[in-house]
Parts: structure tokens; sequence; C-alpha cells
């Protein structure tokens, strides 16, 4: 019979081999994306057209960088963050039933991904505070 470290071990492993392809694969699209935009652009100009800069801007933000409503994005993602929460409390009350010592981790998962979701709000309010006093501060030098 295996020993039960090194099946937890594997475990732990495995999932962290997930976690670091997902991101991996995250920042191969975003790379991608982004060539994609740079090479519309780049057609575009040695086609002659001109590019002013809002039709730049429309054709950064349709594929999702360039994004302007961070602070809209961050507030989503707060409140999906928010309500994983209490699914992690749970997960953690049913895998009790199998081992009794994991709810108190999955309860400290929960608080973790409730503070988690703070900050997010936190940044939200922040970038559209920096965003209004940037719009504030350019109408102002006109």
């Amino acid at each position: 019979m295996e020993d039960m470290g090194t099946g937890a071990g594997l475990g732990a492993l495995g999932f962290w081999l997930f976690i670091a392809t997902v991101i991996a694969v995250g920042v191969w699209s975003s790379i991608r994306k982004r060539e994609t935009q740079h090479e519309t652009i780049r057609r575009a100009i040695e086609s002659g057209r001109d590019i002013d800069p809002e039709l730049a801007d429309k054709l950064l933000t349709l594929t999702g960088t360039g994004s302007k409503e961070l602070d809209r994005d961050l507030k989503v993602s707060g409140w999906i963050v928010l309500f994983l929460a209490p699914g992690m409390v749970l997960l953690g009350y049913g895998l009790s039933m199998v081992e009794e010592e994991i709810f108190p981790i999955f309860l400290g998962v929960s608080g973790l991904m409730i503070f988690l979701s703070i900050g997010m709000f936190v940044a939200a309010y922040m970038i559209k505070r920096w965003y209004s006093s940037d719009v504030d501060s350019a109408a102002n030098s006109l």
C-alpha cells in the first residue's frame, strides 16, 4: 500500500502544475492577442491608411487589452471571489466528513478569499478615483 504522504505530495504537485499550466496558457494567449493587434495596425499603416488615436483605441479595446474599465473588471472579479468563499466553507464541511482536520483549513481559505475580494473592491475604488483625477486634470489643462 502506498504511503499517504507520497500520495498527498503527488496530489499537491499535480495541483501546482495545473496552476502553472493555466498561468502559462493565459500569458501565451495574451501575447498572441497583442501580436495580432499590432499586426492589424501595422498592415493598416502599410496600406496607407491613417490611424487616428480613436481608431487605435478601438482596435486595442476590442481584444481586451487597453480596457479603460479596469475598475468595473475588478468589481466583477471581487463579486465572483466573494461568492466563492461560502462555497469553500461548504466544500470544507463536506470533506470534513472524511477527514475532520480539513474544515479549519477551508475556513482559512474562505477568509483569505473574503479579504482578497475586499482588496479588489478597494482597488476598483482607487483606480476609479485615479482615472477621474486624470480626466479632470486633462480637462483643466485645456
